[in-house]
Parts: C-alpha cells; structure tokens; sequence
C-alpha cells in the first residue's frame, strides 16, 4: 500500500473515491479544500492510499495553529465531518500511521479526525458527548414535508406565513447573507467569517450551494446558506436578524429548504452540527430530528489532554462574552482574523 499526497492531477480520482464510498462526505472532496485554502491560507496535507492504481483510502488534513489549542492537523475545519474514508483497513491504517509521521514532523500537540462513525484504532481517543449531528430522510412527496412536522413547529409555519413572509433562493447575493449571519453570530459571542468564506463557497459550488432567503414585505431577515451533495442538502450557515424572532423566519425558513431540496430530488436533510444541550439542538429536535452523537476522535502527542472546545471551558467563555459586547462594525474588521484561529 502506498500513500501519495493530492496534486491537481489527482483531484478527480480522490473525488470519484469519495462519491462512491458511504462514508465519503461533502467535506472530503477537494472542493471543501479550494475553499479552505482561499479563504483562510491553511497548509493542506491531502493523503490517499493507493494500489494497483486504485485508490483506496483519503484523509483530508490541514495544519492549524489554534489560540488556545496550539498546533494541530485538523480533518476537516470549519467541517463538520472528515476523518479518513477506506474501502479496507489496510488502507485505514496505512493512512493513520502516515498521519501519525506528519504529525510527528510537523511537531502538533494533537490529530483531530471527525468522523461520522467511530474507526476502530486503539490509537485514537474520543469525545462522543459534546456534539451531535441531525439527519433526517425526507418524505417521498413535497407537500407530506409540512405534514410530517411536529405539531408544535406547524403552528411556527403558519404563524410565519400569517405574518406575510415569503421565501426566494438565491445564488449572488451574499452583501445582505453576511450581515444577517454577523448579526446572528455576534449575539452567541461568535466571531464571524469573512465575507469572503461565503462569496468562495458560491464560486466554487456553482450549483451545489445557494442561499434562502426569508423576507418580511421587502426586508430580508433571515437566510441560510446550503450545500448539495449526494442526495442529501446541508443548510450550513444561517442567520436572523435580532428583532425578527417574533415573527418566526425559522421554522418556515428550513421548510422552504426541505421543500426545495425534496423537488429537486433530494432525499436527506442534514441540520448539521449542534452541542449537546444548546438551543439549536433543542430547535432540531423540535423540528422533528433526531440528535446521533459524533465521535470526533484524537491521536494525542505526548500524552497531552483531549482539547475542551466547550464554551463552559473558562478561556471561551470569558471571550465570548466580551465578543457579545463589541459594535457589529467592530465584530466584522476583526472577527474574520480572529475566527481562523477557532478551526
């Protein structure tokens, strides 16, 4: 088995790998690293197993350096999945044990894989409680989408829908989707991405990304940015306005996301990533989602601890609240340097 790092030439064999494991996800194809790479100027470390000229295992890395966590090789950031994809577990482990070798000679503290299902590697350590994803396969007809809500999230559509607001995608207009998301985030003490994360994601997607947006007469107030992969859609950035909750964008806002996705045909709706016991794991699941832990696993340098990436974690915590406190203008000159650091 020999392991090769991704060049160009490549790029669209580790793709097709990707596309034909179950395992593989948006996150590992090379998309997510063009736009990693242009957005943020990380060092990539691409890993594939190969032989008889047959691809047979990925590890997508980046090579971070985090505030509070040190240097790191990271699968994937800003991602909510990664890890190695294998088609056998020669390959898996070949590919760990080369993972290993970059992670000594580049001298990081730790590995952090994010798998959706744990690999069996006694090596690896794991935290399986801080965060769960919410995936849900939607039903065969459109309009049994709004039918299969729970009770509770039907009557937020139809207060959504009295209140007179409508919904329209779009593909270019990411001036209004930022301010909406740096609004958003800057209440949760988050700093915010460049703009240039969001404008990148729609260069680079073309049609597998495009932007709902929820608007009240002429004003939007809410949006959500989504990717397409496979046969599953993937709202990964959203955003509402501070005084817009009244009037409940949200529940109507990821309808028109179901019912989209569902006509285009479509069939899973991932909600994504939450922590455990937050608001927006309690808004899944009163969406109708069930939360499915994610084992994250480590390969720890030196007998290092897990990273606490907890917001009860004292140095996140007291930033977060000095985050809140700060002007929007402020939170978006120097959010986008800050954010890099918190992969």
């Amino acid at each position: 088995m020999n392991i090769h790092i991704l060049t160009q030439h490549d790029a669209d064999r580790w793709n097709s790998f990707v596309d034909a494991s179950p395992a593989g996800t948006f996150f590992h194809r090379t998309e997510w690293k063009e736009i990693i790479e242009r957005t943020f100027g990380f060092k990539s470390y691409y890993l594939f197993a190969e032989e008889d000229d047959l691809i047979q295992g990925v590890l997508p890395l980046f090579h971070i350096n985090g505030l509070f966590s040190g240097k790191a090789l990271i699968s994937t950031p800003f991602a909510v999945y990664g890890g190695i994809v294998a088609s056998t577990t020669v390959a898996r482990d070949a590919l760990f044990s080369a993972c290993r070798e970059r992670a000594d000679d580049l001298g990081v503290k730790f590995v952090e894989l994010r798998h959706l299902i744990k690999a069996d590697i006694p090596e690896l350590k794991s935290r399986d409680s801080l965060y769960a994803t919410f995936i849900k396969e939607m039903p065969e007809r459109v309009e049994d989408i709004y039918e299969q809500l729970p009770k509770e999230a039907r009557r937020m559509v139809r207060k959504g829908r009295s209140n007179g607001l409508t919904t329209r995608i779009d593909h270019d207009d990411v001036d209004t989707f930022y301010n909406i998301y740096a609004i958003s985030v800057r209440k949760f003490g988050t700093p915010v991405f460049p703009k240039k994360l969001f404008r990148t994601c729609l260069d680079v997607l073309h049609e597998n990304a495009s932007i709902l947006y929820v608007a009240e007469e002429n004003k939007v107030i809410a949006g959500v940015l989504s990717f397409y992969y496979k046969d599953t859609v993937l709202p990964y950035y959203s955003g509402m306005l501070a005084d817009a909750k009244s009037i409940a964008p949200h529940n109507l806002m990821y309808l028109a996301v179901m019912e989209d996705a569902r006509q285009r045909g479509y069939r899973k709706f991932d909600f994504g990533r939450s922590k455990i016991g937050t608001g927006p794991a309690s808004f899944k699941k009163h969406m109708g989602f069930e939360p499915m832990n994610l084992p994250y696993q480590f390969y720890l340098k030196n007998g290092n601890d897990l990273p606490n990436k907890n917001q009860t974690n004292p140095k996140y915590a007291t930033a977060l609240n000095i985050w809140r406190r700060l002007p929007l203008s402020v939170t978006k000159i120097v959010g986008p340097h800050i954010v890099k650091m918190f992969p």
